[in-house]
């Protein structure tokens, strides 16, 4: 899965943002990407707990990474460090991730600085929807003398010795982060405070993706962060200053069932600016293609970058064993280090 170098400043919005949408638009630009399987969609409740003021949003068909060897080998090489803590937590809770978990969803978003000065705070939650068996769990809870930490009528219990905690919404999901993630989804969940339901652009986006087995939406921070790593040095050539403030939102969907599969869309401001990014990146796609080997060529080859009205399109096909051997060229591991 990918995405470029956003960033979490620490976090997500630096971290997440610059290595999953570095990962994205490495996969994209450099390019690789990812096609589907089943859907991976978002129940009413997990909506509920994401807050208001998404930065990026990535979202997991769980049972499709794990039967793509190709997904799970981008997976491995471009999971930043925060996200791979929290399900690497998520998985040694004893909580049978893999036989029970459906889908994972992992949401950056920014809080105001608890005394209203400073920059805004970044933080991220994971989501895991499926069967849980909540009562076993509850039970050996009990067993084992784990008391949670209640945040009005929730229960927030603590995963071992990683830092982290998790909350059962219901018997088929789930949230864990740490403790002001959580305490911030729960808020936004039980109307202390706004959601992503109330976001019309993101849930418009989310509309137009949650039908395929990996997606991710980002805002126009994200965007544009993302989008300046993809075009490198021609990010300083152009007038990116003025470019990047027509960039509204993206988002990007990978498909694994037949091959690899990646498309991306970034919604621009205006017919022009979508079209002045597509040559731009056609051009950086050009010269990447003259200092690559044989394998990147046709890599670059097999990608497609266009506009259409006022967004900019990028979509990648390739057979497994191709993108598998792209993954170990110099041009994808300069493009998500």
């Amino acid at each position: 899965m990918s995405t470029s170098r956003l960033g979490f400043r620490g976090r997500f919005s630096s971290g997440l943002a610059r290595r999953w949408t570095a990962a994205v638009a490495g996969c994209a630009l450099a390019l690789s990407g990812a096609g589907v399987a089943q859907a991976a969609g978002l129940s009413g409740d997990a909506k509920a707990a994401i807050p208001h003021d998404l930065q990026q949003l990535i979202v997991v068909d769980y049972r499709a990474m794990q039967n793509s060897p190709a997904a799970m080998s981008l997976k491995e090489r471009v999971l930043p460090p925060e996200l791979k803590r929290l399900e690497t937590a998520l998985i040694k809770s004893g909580l049978n991730v893999d036989q029970d978990t459906d889908s994972l969803a992992f949401a950056a978003f920014r809080l105001p600085n608890a005394e209203g000065k400073g920059p805004e705070q970044q933080r991220i939650v994971g989501i895991a929807q499926g069967q849980f068996h909540t009562h076993d769990i509850l039970a050996n809870f009990a067993k084992t003398k784990t008391k949670p930490e209640p945040l009005r009528n929730n229960s927030i219990y603590p995963m071992g010795s990683t830092g982290f905690g998790v909350v059962f919404l219901n018997q088929g999901t789930m949230l864990f982060g740490d403790r002001d993630s959580l305490k911030a989804a729960l808020d936004a969940r039980d109307g202390f405070g706004s959601n992503i339901l109330s976001n019309s652009d993101m849930n418009s986006e989310m509309n137009v993706v949650d039908n395929h087995a990996v997606w991710s939406l980002l805002d126009a921070k994200g965007t544009q962060v993302m989008m300046k790593s993809v075009l490198g040095e021609a990010a300083q050539i152009a007038d990116y200053d003025t470019v990047k403030n027509r960039m509204k939102s993206s988002h990007y969907t990978m498909d694994f069932q037949n091959g690899v599969r990646f498309d991306m869309a970034v919604n621009l401001s205006d017919t022009i600016t979508a079209a002045t990014v597509s040559t731009l990146l056609k051009g950086v796609a050009i010269l990447r293609k003259q200092q690559g080997s044989p394998l990147e060529k046709e890599a670059l080859d097999q990608t497609r970058i266009d506009s259409n009205s006022g967004t900019l399109l990028i979509d990648y096909s390739s057979s497994d064993s191709q993108f598998a051997s792209l993954l170990t060229s110099p041009l994808f591991q300069s493009v998500v280090k």
